[in-house]
């Protein structure tokens, strides 16, 4: 069994793979005990109270030595004796907010549920097990149930929290977060992944100090500046070494995540909606679901906690058919023509990327209304004429005729002030009545807390996708949200619209992706602005980033890894000077990285060298050769570009047959000396062949001595394929 209830001791025992995560009671609160490598049984029990008689911290009466201020809590609330930060807080109709939940029942269940209308980990084929813990505070009727789930195969715990209103008044959640834990000592790094567009998830490491630190988005998505991604990591961790505590939210909308160290040096780390601005309204016979956090512990450093994210995430939480499938190759036209294009320029870019073995054609921003700039036209979801005179379907047809599947951008979230649509439905925007309109990229956020606004844009999605052979949708997203109220919603309800919107847009996915199943789903919110486990559930890639610059995709992809596989990152060569950073790199280096993702070209094939265009063919039949034990086999990462100039990844297919390896550089290093990059996880005694490049070593060797490289020009890379012998 995974998970055990030792009755005996009033434990709960919860197993995955190969860690252990132990709760039990002070009383009848529950307290946390330990989370970490497999154990069996607790030597004691008495490490659960570590501060006794602090006659400053309050204290239960009945019980003097149950001071919740100074014991490791497993869901802190809010107004009794624990006065850190709560994980729940609620404003009852007296307009009190004192909590005291204590525990009323648990149950432990085969499999894992659904949490409904919110994207979350699905339970594998040889199944898991779900530990519901309610907690009730007498008074008001309100209880918590806390969801702990647990699969057979992978080493993940997931956290969700329902709340019940079983009393008679209305009451407001302000606060609820879907995880939290007190954790023994601060000798960690809280590392987050940071950034801004067109400079995601750079790595971060800070160590913890006493008092707070946070990361978290109030912009309406999860956002390119945090990422919903945080662990504690011992001082030692390395990328085989060290302990690594780690959480990630199944959420796309303004999110917090925190580690808060006690004057007694016990952390306590946490993760769930942002309370800013969020007011939740629970009327009688209501119940709450609090988005799903998925929790890693690693006793191998960084690249273990990443694999089991991986793992899970590709086989557990994208439930796209493409989710564990090779994707095809494709070419985009933004770069090459933005919106001036026809139907003659599209066909033509088609053509000289069929003859190199490009498999699939997607056609950006610009086809639909009068779509000729960026200042008008979304909402008004039907092909212009003008450019496409066959339609799309005509379009589509031509594309296939050519051996190309043919796919499609979307901006369905938007709506320009210039469109049919805004003119006929001004109140369908997120908007507060008497204020300003702020407008990002001369648009505005369509209301998806507004159900007939999520009806109208599945329904005009749908159409566009019956109508022609589309086998691929890029669903972007290009601003934050401001001013946000809906007029879906009372006075009563307005701090409610941002995760609202959420739900809506959850449920126009939904819909979609079940109706268009065979469509291959990619996520964009200029560049990596909503690259999070919420849409990766609908969704089986991400755009990673609007920047294409081989250095500075070496970092963001690098970066992302630490949650998220490589099979998820959208990643493709595009011209030089790049239209970001205006820098050259060389053609071959910005193939190779591509390949560390789904590989495709954002650049006019028309007007490369021939010699590009036959280093691009060549990199289309490597990519494929490779693309399955990159995207689906087990990462791990040798060499930080956020450590020096160089980053070298190493990919081992499941079966242990083929290793990949990825080095690049940035600046070169004059007369520099020779590095070596030491492999993971080879078999000693085998032999690995890189028949390409001639090379053939022992796994022995490969390990202990490595690949030796210098970098004596800018921007160099290479990619090496070895085959088990």
């Amino acid at each position: 069994m995974s998970i055990i209830f030792d009755e005996e001791n009033k434990l709960f025992y919860i197993h995955t793979k190969s860690t252990t995560y132990v709760l039990g009671f002070m009383h009848e609160y529950l307290v946390h005990c330990y989370w970490g490598k497999s154990i069996k049984k607790l030597p004691c029990t008495d490490f659960a109270v570590p501060h006794k008689s602090r006659s400053q911290s309050p204290y239960n009466p009945e019980h003097p030595e149950c001071q919740n201020d100074n014991l490791p809590m497993e869901y802190p609330t809010f107004g009794s004796s624990d006065l850190r930060s709560p994980a729940f807080h609620v404003i009852y109709a007296d307009g009190t907010s004192v909590s005291d939940f204590c525990y009323v029942s648990h149950e432990i269940t085969a499999g894992k549920p659904k949490l409904e209308g919110l994207p979350c980990i699905r339970a594998s084929e040889d199944g898991g097990e779900t530990l519901k813990i309610c907690l009730a505070d007498e008074k008001t009727g309100l209880t918590l149930s806390l969801l702990y789930s647990v699969l057979n195969d992978k080493d993940i715990i997931t956290r969700s929290v329902e709340v019940e209103n079983r009393g008679t008044n209305d009451v407001r959640i302000d606060r609820i977060l879907s995880a939290s834990v007190d954790i023994y000592g601060m000798d960690f790094d809280f590392v987050t992944l940071h950034g801004t567009s067109i400079r995601e998830r750079s790595v971060q490491k800070n160590p913890l100090f006493f008092g707070s630190q946070t990361i978290d988005s109030k912009r309406g998505y999860s956002g390119h500046r945090l990422n919903p991604f945080a662990c504690l990591a011992s001082k030692n961790a390395t990328e085989t070494s060290g302990e690594v505590y780690a959480m990630n939210f199944v959420y796309s909308g303004n999110f917090l995540a925190g580690a808060d160290v006690d004057p007694f040096k016990m952390t306590r780390f946490y993760m769930g909606i942002n309370p800013f601005d969020f007011e939740w309204k629970l009327c009688p016979g209501e119940k709450f679901v609090s988005p799903e956090v998925v929790m890693v512990y690693s006793d191998e450093g960084y690249g273990k906690m990443s694999r089991t994210f991986h793992d899970a995430y590709r086989e557990n939480l994208c439930r796209s058919k493409f989710a564990l499938k090779p994707r095809p190759v494709l070419i985009n036209n933004w770069e090459t023509t933005a919106m001036d294009f026809d139907e003659e320029k599209i066909v033509d870019i088609a053509k000289k990327a069929a003859e190199i073995g490009v498999e699939l054609m997607v056609l950006d921003d610009g086809w639909f209304g009068n779509r000729n700039s960026d200042n008008c036209s979304l909402g008004d979801w039907y092909a212009d004429t003008n450019k496409l005179p066959s339609g799309l379907s005509g379009l589509a047809k031509k594309i296939n005729a050519l051996g190309l599947e043919f796919g499609l951008w979307f901006e369905p979230e938007m709506v320009s002030p210039d469109s049919d649509l805004y003119r006929m439905h001004p109140d369908w925007c997120i908007h507060v009545p008497g204020r300003i309109r702020s407008e990002g990229r001369n648009q505005l956020i369509l209301d998806f807390a507004n159900e007939e606004v999520c009806d109208y844009i599945t329904d005009a999605v749908s159409k566009i996708l019956c109508e022609a052979n589309i086998s691929y949708v890029k669903w972007d997203m290009n601003r934050n949200m401001s001013e946000t109220g809906s007029s879906a919603l009372g006075s009563d309800r307005q701090r409610e619209t941002a995760h609202r919107y959420m739900l809506g847009l959850y449920r126009v996915l939904e819909t979609l992706t079940t109706q268009f199943p065979d469509i291959l789903f990619e996520s964009c919110a200029s560049g990596g602005g909503r690259f999070d486990a919420g849409m990766l559930y609908y969704m089986p890639q991400v755009w990673t980033s609007d920047n294409s610059d081989a250095g500075q995709r070496m970092k963001i992809q690098y970066g992302t890894s630490f949650a998220y596989p490589a099979s998820s990152m959208g990643a493709h060569v595009s011209a030089v000077p790049n239209h970001q950073v205006f820098r050259t790199t060389p053609f071959k280096t910005r193939c190779d990285v591509a390949m560390n993702g789904q590989f495709g070209f954002e650049l006019d094939l028309a007007k490369i060298s021939d010699e590009e265009l036959k280093l691009a063919k060549e990199g289309i039949e490597k990519y494929k050769s490779l693309r399955d034990t990159v995207h689906f086999g087990d990462m791990y990462r040798l060499m930080s570009p956020f450590d020096g100039n160089d980053s070298v990844i190493e990919y081992i297919s499941k079966d242990k047959k083929q290793v990949v390896v990825f080095r690049g550089n940035t600046l070169a290093e004059p007369y520099g000396a020779y590095k070596f990059a030491k492999l993971c996880a080879l078999e000693p005694d085998a032999v690995y062949e890189d028949c390409e490049k001639g090379i053939s070593m022992t796994g022995e060797a490969l390990m202990n001595v490595g690949i030796a490289f210098m970098s004596p020009k800018d921007f160099e890379s290479e990619i090496y394929v070895f085959e088990k012998k």
